[in-house]
């Protein structure tokens, strides 16, 4: 019996991470009076002494302020703030408990009223817009079930939905608006079995409506994508699975949302959001390059592109500068969820990214991509357990800011210096001869090739310079 118990607190607990629906009790008489749940309005600001956060330059020693990152400077070519096209993630930075599988959850934040009511969500949207204006971005990305609760029916869930979107409209006004929204299929016991892949069609159906909804309010609020997050499509067995059918399926939903993203005019870029496990033992979208595959077998390469995120690379045994490759090579690049993971940390923990050289790599691809746009960096990241003051916001995403401005003037230096560039040139030089443009066309075919191997004789094979390749990425750093 005490172990059942230990197992149903830790699964309860585990739930409560997701931050989407968590009812806190925090509200402090002090804070808010005897009408806490009663009102969205909020006295005075949520960030009070937090100003708008500037740049100051390396030499800074202020945490609210930018070190790296200086938004109207041109670097290759172009703005910062157009390489990045920074974004914040609502679901971490305004629904984040800090619970984790063996605590409960530790964030009080002063707004908050212990209900999960529509008036909690519209002041909770407030803070996030004078969130982002403080910050000085000028996009944000959400669920529908983090912003807005859910109902006892469909047609509730969607009125809540409604009432909040309209608050977020105004608060927009015409400078921001979302980098994406999405729909939330994965932490209601109805989607226990997946969505888009679940054996019971009224799920499917359900499923189907909620996204249907879902991409109406990205569109009404200018949101310049949309993703499809596949966390519960997949199976936990084979046994019991019919996985061929559950592909199908996850097409034919697919090609619905094309179907009805066009006949509502809407002109936003569709991203899959690769992760290889977790919630689910297998997902099917497990990497980039089975995405890609996924998409050229349903006739769907064409529709979408890939919303890759750095802490769901390593997850599936690549790093994050592979799967940027991996999805840029194939056209399909166009957004990053900006994190990392822990090396000594078994799960996706979805902390901010920090490591320069990691960030170097990343604005590698990006600027060989030319960039990502209308995709950007959206900081699908959460504060540690342990951070648990307001300002510790605003640090975080300064940090993450900073990481990927210095790795893009990293990648500057890289660009300017030409010495890594043409290292790697001069390793594939013997393919810039007559043989090897034949090739390369496709033209040389095994006989052509045995005639060159007799004539040539053993070939050479010079050094790859694996050393000098590092020691010319470290020195930009």
């Amino acid at each position: 019996m005490k172990a059942g118990r230990i197992l149903l607190l830790l699964l309860c607990l585990n739930v409560v991470t997701f931050g989407v629906i968590a009812d806190l009790p925090t509200c402090p008489a002090s804070d808010l009076g005897s009408g806490c749940g009663d009102s969205d309005e909020w006295e005075g600001e949520f960030f009070p002494g937090i100003p708008k956060i500037k740049y100051e330059g390396p030499s800074t020693k202020n945490p609210l302020a930018f070190k790296w990152y200086n938004a109207d400077e041109e670097i290759l070519g172009k703005k910062m703030k157009d390489w990045m096209r920074f974004s914040v993630a609502f679901w971490h930075t305004f629904r984040g408990t800090g619970g984790d599988p063996f605590g409960a959850p530790t964030k009080n934040w002063p707004w908050e009223d212990g209900t999960n009511s529509v008036a909690m969500a519209k002041r909770r949207m407030r803070a996030n817009f004078e969130f982002i204006n403080k910050l000085g971005v000028d996009r944000w990305c959400f669920h529908d079930r983090d912003i807005a609760p859910d109902g006892e029916t469909l047609e509730e869930s969607n009125k809540n939905l409604d009432e909040v979107v309209a608050l977020a409209k105004d608060l927009q006004g015409t400078k921001i608006r979302p980098l994406w929204g999405t729909a939330q299929l994965f932490l209601h016991p109805r989607y226990m079995h997946g969505g888009a892949t679940s054996p019971e069609v009224g799920v499917y159906a359900y499923a189907a409506a909620q996204v249907k909804k879902a991409i109406e309010v990205t569109h009404y609020l200018g949101g310049e994508n949309y993703v499809f997050w596949g966390g519960r499509e997949g199976y936990q067995s084979l046994l019991n699975t019919d996985m061929g059918r559950e592909l199908d399926h996850l097409a034919r939903f697919l090609e619905a949302a094309v179907a009805y993203k066009k006949k509502i005019g809407y002109n936003g870029t569709l991203l899959i959001e690769p992760k290889p496990q977790e919630p689910t033992k297998h997902q099917y979208d497990w990497d980039a390059a089975t995405s890609a595959n996924f998409l050229r077998k349903y006739g769907l390469i064409g529709e979408f592109k890939l919303n890759i995120e750095c802490n769901h690379a390593t997850l599936s045994g690549h790093s994050c500068y592979h799967e940027l490759e991996t999805a840029r090579l194939n056209g399909l690049l166009g957004n990053v969820d900006a994190n990392t993971g822990d090396p000594q940390t078994g799960w996706d923990t979805d902390q901010f990214l920090t490591d320069i050289a990691e960030a170097t790599l990343v604005m590698h691809s990006v600027v060989k991509n030319g960039g990502i746009a209308p995709g950007g960096f959206n900081f699908d990241a959460k504060l540690r357990r342990e951070s648990t003051d307001v300002e510790d916001l605003f640090i975080a995403h300064i940090g993450g800011m900073d990481t990927l401005a210095r790795g893009l003037r990293n990648v500057a230096k890289l660009v300017e210096d030409g010495s890594l560039p043409d290292l790697v040139r001069k390793r594939y030089k013997s393919f810039d001869t007559e043989v090897g443009a034949l090739i390369e066309a496709g033209k040389a075919d095994f006989e052509y090739l045995e005639k060159k191997a007799i004539e040539w004789g053993e070939p050479t094979v010079p050094s790859a310079k694996q050393e000098l390749a590092e020691m010319l990425f470290q020195s930009v750093l």
